[in-house]
C-alpha cells in the first residue's frame, strides 16, 4: 500500500481521516521534500517522476521498432537480455513474480511427480501470498526451518519429509536480507541433489548478490534449475519478472503464463524501463552493497553514542544493500520521531514502515542507493544523534 492510500477504516463517522491516514500522508510529504534520504526509491515517486525514467528508453531500445504484442518485440529481447546475463537456455517476462513462481513450481512437480516443495517458514509465498501455492497451483509446501537464515545442507538431508523441490529465497528477506555464504549455498544445493530434487532460487533480488558470493550471476543462477528474478525490487523498474531456466521449461511456463491471464497485450513500458535498470542500476549494485555496510556501522556506532539502552542493525555487516533496524520503542513513536525529522530538518534518515515485534520493540528496513552514496559515516552518525534526540528518554 502506497503512503497516500485511503482505506474504508481511515474514513471517521464524521468523514475525517485517521490518524493512521495523516501519518500516511505526512509521511509521503516528508519523503517527497526530503532533501537527504538514503534512496530514492520507485514506489513512492510520482507519477511525472516514474514516467522519467522512461526517458533513457532510447538508450537500451530502438524506439522505431513496433511496439510489442502478445510478448514479442521490446519483451522479446528482454527475455533474451535476460537469459544472456543469467546464462540460461531460455527465459519468459511474466506481469509479478507470484504468477512466475507458481508456474515454474507446477511445471516442476508435474515433470517430478511430486507436488511438495520444500521452502523456509519466511519465504515470501509463506508469508505474503495468502497461500498462493496451496490454494490456486495445488502445490504442497512445506517449512525446512524457520530459523532467521537459509536452510542448511544438513537440515535438507535430515528433513523427514519427501519433496520433489527446493525453494531458497537468496536473499531472503524476511530474515534481514541475509545470504549464507557460497560454499553453504553450494552444499544446500548438493544436498537437495541428493534427494533427487530440483532447485529453484526465489531471486527476486538475485541481482545484487554477487558481491556476497564473489561470483557473477550466471554462476550463481547455474546452480538452479530455475531462477526468478525482479525488474523492480533491484532495479528500480515499473514492475514485472521474468523466469529462467531450460528451454523445454521455458516454453512450458509460457503455456502456464497464458492460462494464468498473463499473456499481456502490451508491456512496453514496463519491459523497457527493466531494460533500463539492467542498463543503470545493475552495474552499481555492488556499489550499493558496499556503502550499505559503512551505513550500517555509521547507524551503529550512532545509536551506541546517542545512548539507547538497545539496538540491533542486522546483519551487522549487510549482506546486499538492504537490512534491518531494531529499535526499543512502539512503532508510532518511531514513525513520529523519524517524520519530524524529516519535515524540520530535510533529512529522512529511516522513511521505512516501522513494524511492531514486541512489547517496546520495532523494526524497520534500510534501502541505500544512489542518493546513499553522497553520505559519509559522520553524516550519518550525526543523524542519527540528531534521530535519537527526538525520542522519550526513558528508553535511553
Amino acid at each position: 500500500m502506497s503512503d497516500t492510500a485511503t482505506t474504508p477504516q481511515d474514513e471517521q463517522p464524521d468523514g475525517s481521516r485517521s490518524a493512521e491516514q495523516r501519518m500516511r500522508e505526512r509521511r509521503a510529504a516528508a519523503y517527497r521534500k526530503a532533501d537527504r534520504v538514503l534512496a530514492r526509491e520507485g514506489p513512492r515517486a510520482t507519477l511525472r517522476e516514474r514516467l522519467a525514467l522512461l526517458d533513457a528508453a532510447p538508450d537500451v531500445y530502438d524506439l522505431d521498432e513496433p511496439a510489442d504484442v502478445y510478448g514479442n518485440g521490446v519483451v522479446a529481447a528482454l527475455e533474451e537480455r535476460v537469459a544472456a546475463l543469467l546464462g540460461t537456455e531460455a527465459a519468459a517476462f511474466f506481469p509479478t513474480g507470484t504468477m512466475a513462481q507458481q508456474v515454474a513450481l507446477r511445471c516442476w512437480a508435474a515433470r517430478t511427480g511430486d507436488r511438495t516443495v520444500a521452502l523456509h517458514a519466511l519465504a515470501h509465498p509463506e508469508v505474503h501470498e495468502r497461500g498462493a501455492f496451496r490454494e490456486v497451483a495445488g502445490l504442497r509446501p512445506v517449512r525446512v526451518t524457520s530459523e532467521p537464515r537459509l536452510p542448511t545442507a544438513q537440515e535438507i538431508r535430515d528433513f523427514e519429509e519427501p519433496f520433489g523441490a527446493l525453494m531458497l529465497e537468496l536473499p531472503l528477506r524476511d530474515a534481514g536480507y541475509v545470504l549464507p555464504t557460497w560454499e553453504e549455498l553450494t552444499e544446500v544445493v548438493a544436498a537437495a541433489r541428493e534427494r533427487d530434487a530440483v532447485v529453484h532460487f526465489d531471486g527476486a533480488r538475485l541481482w545484487e548478490c554477487t558481491d556476497r558470493f564473489g561470483r557473477p550471476l550466471h554462476e550463481i543462477a547455474d546452480l538452479a534449475d530455475s531462477v526468478y528474478v525482479s525488474f523492480y525490487k533491484s532495479l528500480g523498474g515499473i514492475g514485472g519478472a521474468a523466469l529462467a531456466g531450460p528451454k523445454s521449461l521455458v516454453e512450458e511456463a509460457k503455456t502456464w503464463r497464458h492460462r494464468y491471464g498473463g499473456m499481456i497485450f502490451q508491456q512496453f513500458p514496463t519491459a523497457l524501463a527493466a531494460l533500463v535498470g539492467l542498463e543503470r542500476e545493475l552495474p552499481r549494485l555492488p556499489e550499493y552493497v558496499r556503502h550499505a555496510r559503512v551505513v550500517a556501522a555509521a547507524l551503529r556506532e550512532g545509536f551506541a553514542e546517542a545512548g539507547l539502552a538497545w539496538t540491533r542493525v542486522h546483519p551487522e555487516e549487510p549482506h546486499t544493500h538492504q537490512f534491518q533496524v531494531w529499535l526499543p520503542y512502539e512503532a508510532d513513536v518511531l514513525r513520529e520521531a523519524a517524520v519530524r525529522q524529516a519535515e524540520e530538518t530535510g533529512t529522512y534518515l529511516l522513511p521505512g514502515f516501522w513494524e511492531p515485534k514486541g512489547p517496546g520493540l520495532s523494526m524497520t528496513e534500510v534501502t541505500v542507493a544512489e542518493a546513499g552514496l553522497a553520505w559519509t559515516a559522520e553524516e550519518v552518525r550525526a543523524a542519527v544523534a540528531d534521530f535519537a534526540a527526538r525520542l522519550p528518554s526513558a528508553s535511553r
